[in-house]
């Protein structure tokens, strides 16, 4: 052996952690893994997995469950355990979004600045309608939509470029990320209200988006085929 080698430290690998707990009674296990299960959701700054939450249980614990009996016990707490953005997260209750505001001078989950009314409307009609080119948002709104404004929605990483269009030129769409999911509290896509009943129900239209009509819940907070780098220009609401 070398006097490197001498030297080299050993190779310690971490022991394997016990997932299955057979040595412990089944409501003692269960209660391990529930605690497993909230202290990983808890230490970590963005939603956990159904694949990472699987690591530190066994192959016979169901995670919908363990989540449900952690959703009771929190009841009475001020935070919760939310399905957001294709994992689970605490998250702070609604209702103490005042009493946060007060306390820091921001209010819970508003990490990045307020979107504007016309940042708002591209950022919806990119939700409702992915991938979607610049050129057919400019088109949708009858006014250009500027690459200043999209490079706001992609420096707060809501939205990305997307697949390319096949539209001569085949210019890049975009489309949302699991950033704006987890900022406006969605699981999936498949929880934006679904357009076709509102334009049913009178509730929603081009003509209303237009004036400015956004969905509560989305209200918080290139067409040339070359992709530049996002700017991050703030445009007036009234120019898009």
């Amino acid at each position: 052996m070398s006097e490197a080698s001498a030297r080299r430290k050993p190779n310690v690998q971490p022991a394997l952690l016990d997932i299955e707990l057979e040595h412990l009674p089944a409501e003692l296990r269960w209660r391990e893994w529930m605690g497993r299960v909230e202290a990983v959701i808890f230490s970590a700054s963005e939603p956990v997995t159904r694949s990472v939450l699987a690591r530190v249980v066994g192959k016979n614990c169901n995670l919908e469950l363990i989540i449900d009996d952690i959703r009771a016990e929190l009841a009475g707490r001020p935070y919760e355990l939310v399905a957001v953005a294709g994992g689970w997260q605490h998250r702070t209750k609604k209702v103490f979004g005042d009493v946060i505001h007060a306390a820091f001078g921001t209010a819970a989950g508003q990490g990045t600045k307020e979107l504007s009314q016309a940042e708002a409307l591209v950022l919806m009609c990119i939700a409702y309608f992915q991938p979607i080119t610049r050129g057919e948002l400019s088109s949708f709104f009858g006014k250009e939509v500027s690459r200043d404004l999209i490079g706001v929605l992609r420096a707060q990483e809501l939205i990305a470029s997307g697949p390319r269009s096949p539209q001569p030129g085949a210019p890049y769409t975009y489309v949302t990320t699991k950033t704006f999911l987890s900022q406006f509290g969605l699981d999936t896509l498949r929880q934006l209200p679904d357009f076709e009943a509102l334009e049913d129900a009178g509730l929603l239209s081009k003509e209303k988006l237009l004036a400015g009509d956004i969905p509560i819940g989305l209200g918080r907070g290139e067409g040339d085929g070359e992709e530049r780098e996002p700017t991050t220009g703030i445009v007036e609401d009234e120019a898009l």
